[in-house]
């Protein structure tokens, strides 16, 4: 009789959590077979990310009451073709740890919500990375990639910072929206690269109807050189098309400065959708002012809401001694290269 009453405590104990909290497990796999091209050696392989990144997450939730509410995020990355777990830069400084195992190194977080918005504590994206993913066509992800990314000065924080701490406005603000963060590179007081690692970043944009602009600027601080940074992005749904494009520029202190920018869209077409855009970047630099160009096509047929098949070919033009490379190929120094993507997504 005992052990039934405490079993029916037990159950009811649980039963209140469970309506008070929610922990979901989500993921993609991504196959991808890329082929690259180049006028020094060419590559072929099977890889990962080619659509969408390929990962396993858990989030949750739980309702604090009086509106507010505590979360958490756990992302890890995956490299499905091969079955490893990507690394992790750990102090903002550029090295990686992991050697290869399960790490969250896409999102590890802890927040608290309310009225006020959302403190976020963790490993997170930095909001100068957003506009370049956002108002990407490809989402920063595959052969097609913008420019901006695969050149860019931006250093170790160019899409993610660890030991960050960020603030994101509250939802309903008339369409505004925005977010802060501070993130540290966890140095001694007493060492000579005590702010290495060290940032802040802000990024505010406004979203209504077909309408989505943002402007990010971040400084980082490097024994390099510090960087600063700074990008706008937007997009306007035409209801047969998205059109979107982005520019963005970084300086190192006492080095060189990078600019570049992206036009391009996505058009739906049955069940599926094209992809497009033309995205450059220059490195301005004593005596050589090197820049990629390139231009990427892709098509992605959605099978349902969670598997999709696709393909996407993209084009690299080097001027002024830039050698950039396609899916691991080489080319040299004012040669061009091409590169191919084939591949399945599936989400759960």
């Amino acid at each position: 009789m005992k052990k039934s009453l405490i079993a029916l405590a037990v159950l009811a104990a649980s039963g209140a959590a469970m309506a008070q909290s929610s922990v979901t497990l989500f993921g993609v796999v991504d196959a991808t077979y890329a082929y690259g091209n180049g006028s020094v050696a060419n590559r072929s392989q099977l890889t990962n990310s080619g659509y969408n990144s390929s990962r396993l997450g858990f989030r949750g939730v739980e309702d604090l009451g009086g509106g507010m509410s505590a979360s958490f995020w756990l992302e890890a990355g995956v490299n499905n073709d091969n079955g490893s777990g990507a690394l992790t830069p750990t102090n903002n400084q550029g090295a990686t740890t992991g050697g290869g195992g399960l790490t969250f190194n896409r999102r590890s977080t802890v927040s608290l919500n309310g009225g006020f918005g959302e403190v976020r504590l963790g490993r997170d994206y930095t909001p100068q990375f957003w506009n370049l993913t956002v108002f990407d066509p490809f989402g920063t992800n595959g052969v097609g990639t913008t420019q901006t990314l695969n050149s860019s000065l931006g250093g170790p924080t160019t899409v993610r910072a660890s030991n960050s701490i960020g603030y994101f406005l509250p939802g309903k603000l008339g369409g505004f929206y925005g977010q802060a963060q501070y993130y540290m590179g966890e140095n001694l007081s007493n060492a000579a690269n005590k702010k290495d690692g060290n940032g802040m970043a802000l990024r505010v944009g406004y979203a209504n109807g077909p309408i989505n602009v943002a402007l990010a600027l971040s400084e980082t601080k490097f024994l390099a050189g510090d960087i600063q940074s700074i990008n706008l992005g937007g997009q306007y749904d035409l209801g047969v098309a998205k059109i979107m494009a982005h520019y963005s520029q970084d300086e190192i202190d006492g080095g060189a400065d990078g600019k570049g920018f992206l036009i391009g869209g996505l058009v739906p077409m049955g069940a599926g959708e094209v992809r497009l855009a033309y995205s450059t970047y220059k490195i301005d630099t004593v005596g050589a002012d090197p820049r990629s160009n390139k231009l990427a096509l892709g098509y992605v047929h959605n099978l349902s809401k969670r598997t999709a098949l696709y393909t996407t070919v993209a084009r690299v033009t080097n001027k002024n001694g830039a050698a950039q490379a396609l899916n691991g190929s080489v080319t040299a120094a004012n040669r061009n290269s091409t590169g191919y993507d084939f591949g399945i997504r599936h989400s759960f």
